[in-house]
């Protein structure tokens, strides 16, 4: 009697991308020199000034909200829409200099859920 074979395998690959309209980012502006510090309109002309000298002015027009800034610390939490996440996120990354200062922003935290933002688990102190 002759065996018969199992069907081959099959594979079939599935990629779902977020169904979400926004990502949002923690990032921190660190100046090693300290000095002044940019308020909350020069931070966004900062994120935009980034997104131009990378993407040109195309990348400029990417809409992009300063949802929190504390300039005390530098942080904030910026809204992209998910289609401009990677040219936000790599003209933040290569950014080297604000007013002639050197500079570099820092990419804390991102998600399609501004909840998520709100808790940092590697932050969290038990009793």
């Amino acid at each position: 009697m002759a065996r018969a074979e199992p069907p081959a395998a099959t594979f079939e690959r599935r990629v779902l991308r977020s169904a979400a309209e926004h990502h949002y980012l923690r990032v921190r502006l660190e100046l090693p020199d300290g000095g002044a510090r940019p308020s909350v309109a020069q931070f966004k002309q900062l994120v935009v000034s980034a997104l131009r000298e990378l993407h040109g002015e195309v990348g400029a027009a990417l809409p992009v909200d300063v949802l929190i800034y504390e300039e005390k610390t530098l942080s904030a939490i910026l809204r992209v829409i998910s289609s401009g996440l990677v040219k936000l996120w790599s003209a933040l990354t290569l950014l080297g200099f604000y007013q002639n200062r050197r500079c570099a922003f820092r990419v804390l935290q991102t998600s399609p859920f501004l909840l998520a933002l709100s808790g940092n688990s590697r932050e969290l102190v038990l009793d």
